[in-house]
């Protein structure tokens, strides 16, 4: 049996301003986000609550003991956390929303049979400033377990959002980089989730409009040049949104799963660490199995880029690296000696998204995808 799920509002904003003003934000608030953001979109708004950087406690994307400081200075009786930011900042927050009576974050992750089940403690408003995670409509996180050396996602119902707010204002000052990696997260979302053995018609939908409305940005872009990004602004947020409905239900698969030991070990952003693997993963797919449901997304690749559907995954990666070029492993300082390790570590500790691949890959498929891309 398929199931979609969607359990959030939707909010559409075209500033800040507005939705401070339409939720009453004050007494019993409290904003999660980055300092930059706050000095330019919150100071001007002089509200009353409290506010946290998520960079205050720790540099790149969160560990378990960044989330663990965070709770710990979090002010008695909260009822909101009003999560404005990328990925890590909205995942923090639904952490911090789950209570377990260890009181550590870590514990989240232990799904062991016998393990007591977190209860959620406030409501989160979801607001993104990129345009990648899909995190404001989903019920996953992921963080990097600092006793594993690894990055882990969680799936759990209670980390819904209560509300997902989407402000193409917030996307403005977004820098070409951070537009570029966290977009191509938001492709790599729709295209898992469109093969995966849990998609069911909707998700599919959501699918196809994420992948039609991204790749016809993308063109723009490349034909146009990088600065004129912000013109599909609004289009990138909606198509994020889109994908992050579609893996919400359908879920994503091994280009999340051998990302992760690029991003946990070697703390390469989310997006840049899926882009690198994105690619030999889809190669591997086509060689151990061309037939299939692989060939109904190349067929919606090719009429997107105007190719033949032969040839709309290559065209794909080409435009990809148009848009953002990939640098080899080697460069970020891995060893091919660890790949071994890698794979054996995704194997043992990804299920939950490799069960969701279009065809299953061997811990020696996975090697030699890291080695195709070092």
């Amino acid at each position: 049996m398929l199931e979609f799920k969607m359990h959030t509002n939707l909010v559409f904003a075209d500033t800040l301003r507005e939705f401070a003003e339409s939720e009453n934000l004050g007494a019993g608030d409290f904003i999660l986000t980055n300092e930059f953001l706050y000095e330019k979109y919150l100071k001007p708004l002089n509200l009353s609550c409290g506010a946290a950087f998520l960079e205050s406690y720790g540099q790149g994307e969160p560990t378990t003991a960044m989330v663990d400081a965070i709770r710990a200075d979090l002010p008695q009786g909260v009822k909101r956390v009003v999560a404005i930011g990328g990925g890590a900042v909205m995942d923090t927050a639904k952490m911090l929303s789950l209570h377990t009576s260890a009181g550590k974050t870590e514990a989240l992750f232990d799904l062991s049979p016998g393990a007591e089940k977190p209860t959620r403690i406030f409501d989160v408003y979801a607001v993104p400033t990129t345009c990648g995670t899909g995190s404001e409509v989903t019920n996953a996180c992921a963080v990097e377990l600092e006793s594993l050396h690894t990055k882990r996602g969680l799936n759990n119902d209670l980390m819904f959002a209560s509300k997902s707010v989407l402000i193409p204002e917030l996307l403005s000052g977004l820098p070409y980089r951070f537009f570029a990696t966290s977009s191509i997260d938001a492709l790599i979302h729709a295209v898992e989730s469109y093969l995966s053995p849990k998609a069911t018609p909707i998700s599919r939908l959501f699918s196809t409009t994420a992948v039609t409305m991204i790749l016809e940005g993308y063109r723009y872009v490349v034909e146009r040049g990088a600065e004129r990004w912000t013109d599909k602004a609004r289009d990138f947020q909606l198509a994020s949104t889109y994908a992050g409905l579609a893996f919400c239900s359908a879920g994503c698969a091994a280009v999340h799963a051998l990302s992760y030991p690029l991003g946990g070990g070697y703390h390469i952003p989310h997006g840049e660490a899926n882009q690198l693997v994105f690619a030999a993963v889809f190669r591997k797919y086509k060689e151990k199995k061309p037939v299939g449901a692989l060939n109904e997304l190349e067929s919606l690749l090719g009429r997107c880029l105007n190719v033949p559907a032969e040839e709309a995954l290559e065209a794909a990666f080409r435009l990809f690296d148009q848009v953002q070029p990939r640098k080899p492993l080697r460069e970020y300082g891995i060893s091919d000696s660890e790949f071994q390790g890698f794979a054996e570590g995704v194997t043992a500790g990804q299920q939950r998204l490799l069960g969701n691949n279009y065809v299953p890959l061997s811990v020696e498929d996975m090697v030699e995808i890291y080695r195709s891309i070092y």
